[in-house]
């Protein structure tokens, strides 16, 4: 693709922060680095088979989005960095996917850009007024069922022979990209109904009220508000327990781990309470969008400690949601104030769907960003074991640094490849990386590129024009997402 617009930046690498181009499509374009979702160095599995960036052609594809028809991912010096395909039928640009070779998707029509904005305009308010009922009667329940049997099959994971829990992979991998398809669809529908309810307020007040509207983007019923819940139950029990209490007293979650494995009490507590609680509500990492980084459900130090805190502070739940739950409805009361006859309706109407919506934020969190990624990594921890107990690893969290394709390799003969040296040198090329600071783009900066709505989201275009940081020491992103 020939840049045929004014060129706003280019790097194309330099002895500091070299870059690796596969050709010279790949330079024009604008790639940005994603702090957002991993700012650490990302290990080959999770860029081979969990990035969040292998659905979107699913996403655009779907939407009929004008805008763009695909999004591909560059490891540039251990990091990643994403960039956006226009709908031109003369690209041609490549990336990887599930360790092949993959060509962009894009529209054989010259026209799609031109033609296909009104049929997303047609669509899109559907799934605003629509898409909390699919996700109550008919997502959310699909996705339930998939992590039961997930779960189901880890829980029998030691009578699985290798040529089993490989098969599981599969299984897992096509829910993990199930569950990420949904995603999209749920970020589009809450697109539409916060889009809505900004046109309407601007439309009947004239003005956005941009920290009203921040109040009614809250929930007060969600998968978030119900861990909560179960750890202020917990802070409740350790509070009126002294011998609980006592554990409780150490200083860290490790002594605290101890000092309940010494005790029957402590140990009923453990398996009665704190297990339950990781086996619903563990199934997240510190940061969410890698498979290096071990879950909620495979430590309990995370929930000691959030416990921990709550006993200091002596959490009140019921009046940390009852608050939300005010401050909601005092919203709900204000945007509709002053208001009267169809814009009293309208505004109305457009609050209820975006109310709807507004649970589903925490929510995708915990059945997508959070679960399925934390999904796929227990059952690559099994294949892992059974390679350990096989002889052809050395740790069961060496599969992460092998690519998909190695990793299949391996399940099927032990003497394809140098399985052992591979994961040791790539463990050692992580490391060094971790010493790299990441520039926050490379490529080529254009304003139609600059311009892709969902950058948005890393802070562009404003973090265009900002100087790159010299701060070599910061991390920053989303760790939770």
């Amino acid at each position: 693709m020939a840049v045929t617009e004014e060129i706003l930046g280019q790097f194309l690498g330099d002895e500091t922060f070299p870059v690796s181009w596969e050709s010279e499509v790949e330079k024009d374009f604008f790639w940005v680095y994603d702090d957002l979702h991993i700012p650490h160095p990302v290990s080959p599995m999770f860029f081979d088979i969990g990035g969040w960036w292998l659905s979107c052609d699913h996403m655009f594809r779907r939407f009929g989005t004008p805008f763009a028809v695909d999004w591909l991912a560059k490891n540039v010096n251990g990091y990643v960095y994403t960039t956006a395909i226009p709908a031109d039928p003369l690209l041609r640009i490549e990336g990887t996917e599930y360790s092949a070779r993959y060509e962009a998707r894009v529209p054989r029509d010259a026209t799609f850009a031109e033609t296909m904005g009104a049929y997303l305009d047609t669509v899109l308010p559907v799934y605003g007024r629509d898409f909390a009922d699919w996700w109550r009667d008919r997502l959310r329940p699909e996705m339930e069922r998939n992590f039961a049997y997930l779960e189901e099959r880890l829980d029998a994971a030691d009578a699985m022979s290798l040529a089993d829990v490989a098969c599981l992979l599969e299984d897992a991998i096509d829910i993990h990209d199930r569950h990420w398809k949904i995603h999209w669809m749920l970020n589009f529908a809450q697109l539409s109904a916060t889009l809505k309810l900004r046109a309407v307020m601007e439309k009947t007040r004239g003005k956005v009220d941009e920290e009203l509207l921040g109040r009614l983007q809250n929930s007060a019923s969600d998968r978030n508000w119900d861990s909560i819940e179960a750890l202020w139950r917990m802070k409740n029990e350790v509070r009126d327990d002294t011998e609980l209490r006592a554990a409780f007293s150490s200083e860290g979650a490790p002594e605290i781990a101890r000092s309940l494995k010494v005790s029957e009490r402590g140990r009923r507590f453990i398996a009665e309470r704190v297990e339950p609680y990781q086996r619903e509500f563990g199934w997240h990492a510190v940061w969410s969008h890698e498979f290096i980084f071990p879950t909620v459900r495979e430590q309990m130090e995370p929930v000691l400690e959030l416990i921990h805190g709550y006993l200091a502070t002596d959490y009140d739940f019921p009046g940390a949601i009852e608050a939300m739950r005010l401050d909601i409805q005092a919203a709900s009361r204000e945007i509709l104030e002053g208001l009267t006859g169809d814009a009293l309706e309208e505004m109305r109407a457009a609050n209820a769907v975006n109310l709807r919506m507004a649970p589903l934020t925490p929510d995708h969190h915990f059945y997508i960003d959070q679960g399925a990624n934390a999904h796929l990594r227990l059952v690559l921890m099994e294949v892992g074991r059974k390679l350990v107990d096989a002889g052809r690893l050395d740790a069961p969290d060496d599969v992460m640094f092998l690519r998909y394709n190695e990793l299949r390799s391996l399940i099927g003969s032990a003497d394809v490849l140098d399985a052992r040296g591979i994961a040791a040198a790539r463990r050692r090329e992580r490391e060094e990386a971790r010493k790299i600071q990441p520039r926050d783009w490379v490529g080529t900066v254009t304003p139609s590129q600059l311009a892709f709505p969902y950058l948005v989201n890393w802070g562009y275009p404003d973090r265009f024009h900002r100087k790159q940081s010299e701060d070599r020491t910061v991390i920053t992103g989303i760790a939770g997402s």
